[in-house]
């Protein structure tokens, strides 16, 4: 499995934590930055980790802010990209199984580094359970189809 990892300066020391539970399983990963505290723009790193996932060249991503909010809605404008804010073990868990979430959003600023490297364990090894929730991922891959196709129209 590999990752695609990126924070914001409010996440940035979370972030390096984290790289550490990735190593610690084995997992091949890249790092978009931010690479120290210095403040910058959320959505410049958010956008970098979902197209890469929603391009496949990493099969999930990591993606911490401050509160996780701002992450996730830029995570998911990426048609494709199914970003996930969670805080606890429980959600990492049931946004895996029931969403097929592939970025996982947390806040550094909401959690402390015990719960989150739980989290990203918890959200790394939990399996899309598909049956009746694969049904409900096509939907919301009819409504991303279809607001693309509103986006051409209009862009016309």
């Amino acid at each position: 499995m590999r990752i695609a990892i990126a924070a914001d300066h409010g996440g940035y020391a979370l972030k390096e934590q984290i790289k550490n539970v990735l190593k610690e399983m084995n997992l091949e990963f890249h790092d978009y930055g931010t690479h120290n505290e210095e403040s910058v723009d959320y959505p410049d790193y958010g956008v970098q980790v979902a197209e890469s996932v929603a391009k496949g060249e990493f099969d999930r991503g990591i993606l911490v802010c401050g509160t996780g909010i701002g992450m996730s809605i830029v995570a998911n404008k990426v048609p494709g990209v199914r970003c996930a804010l969670v805080h606890d073990c429980f959600t990492a868990k049931a946004t895996r199984e029931h969403n097929d979430a592939n970025v996982l959003a947390m806040g550094a600023r909401v959690i402390g580094p015990g719960l989150a490297e739980e989290i990203v364990r918890i959200w790394l090894t939990t399996d899309f359970s598909g049956g009746r929730h694969e049904r409900r991922l096509d939907k919301i891959r009819q409504l991303e189809g279809k607001f693309r196709q509103e986006e051409g129209v209009r862009g016309c």
